[in-house]
């Protein structure tokens, strides 16, 4: 299966203003690229790339006053095979886990796993541990928290999430997350493309979230707000939370004001460039 990536996004910049991006699709998905997956800047911006802590492609740049476009378009190759699922894996001890898990189960800006140690083993702590028990966790989140773009805040955590029954998608992990940390399971925020293939349209289209739990030696996918196994999940950046994979980081002040997202199978009389428009 082939998949056109796309974005379109821009900006008011009341004054130069330094710029972190993270719009490339992850490493660990380079491989499966057929076209080149570069930032394109309007105007033309020197940027540099590096490699975050979390091992995400991070691109750098200072924008000047006025508008500023971010967008690119690629196309990328993806097994068209839905998220895998293993019922038979269990998690680990604590003491078993590998050094660079540990930090996911802790505290971070959006989980507050010290105040759910008891919420987590109230309503999780009687199911059997590894796969299942991470299932329930997103059967429960699903069934209880509503999506709702109005009722989205940049400042809402885990806590408000379970408080107020409502959100959108990055909520929806938030708090998926924060119950598996307080049960001691490492996971971490994901974010990328994930278009409407085998499911119905819904529009608009925009980035997406979901979560990763670490589970017998790996990580797996899991997505409690769609809470089903989907196809052509294209993985971006991954993170303790959202604040690490901020789609874009101002370091001043940068106003959005247009913001399209394109994420579709690839077919043959439909190109790139069609696609931004």
């Amino acid at each position: 299966m082939l998949i056109r990536l796309a974005y379109d996004i821009q900006f008011h910049i009341p004054a130069p203003v330094a710029m972190v991006a993270l719009l490339h699709v992850h490493p660990s998905r380079e491989h499966d690229l057929l076209e080149p997956d570069e930032l394109q800047t309007e105007p033309r911006l020197e940027i540099t790339h590096y490699i975050d802590s979390f091992g995400n492609r991070c691109a750098r740049f200072v924008a000047p006053a006025g508008q500023l476009r971010l967008f690119n378009s690629t196309l990328i190759r993806d097994s068209g095979v839905p998220d895998a699922v293993d019922w038979s894996v269990r998690e680990s001890a604590v003491g078993d886990l590998p050094h660079e898990t540990l930090s996911f189960l802790l505290n971070s800006r959006y989980c507050e796993v010290d105040r759910f140690s008891n919420i987590a083993l109230e309503l999780f702590g009687q199911i059997e541990p590894g796969w299942g028990r991470v299932q329930t966790i997103c059967d429960w989140v699903h069934n209880k928290v509503a999506f709702n773009y109005q009722h989205a805040r940049p400042t809402k955590t885990a806590l408000d999430v379970f408080t107020e029954r409502v959100g959108v998608c990055r909520d929806f992990q938030h708090l998926a997350i924060t119950f598996c940390r307080a049960l001691n399971i490492p996971a971490r925020y994901a974010t990328g493309y994930l278009g409407d293939i085998g499911v119905p349209a819904r529009l608009p289209m925009d980035f997406s979230a979901w979560f990763e739990a670490y589970l017998g030696s790996r990580w797996w996918t899991f997505d409690a707000r769609n809470n089903q196994p989907r196809i052509g999940r294209v993985l971006m950046a991954t993170g303790r939370d959202a604040a690490d994979v901020a789609m874009t980081t101002s370091f001043g002040q940068a106003d959005l004001h247009s913001f399209l997202v394109v994420t579709e199978e690839e077919t043959a009389t439909r190109t790139g460039k069609q696609a931004l428009k």
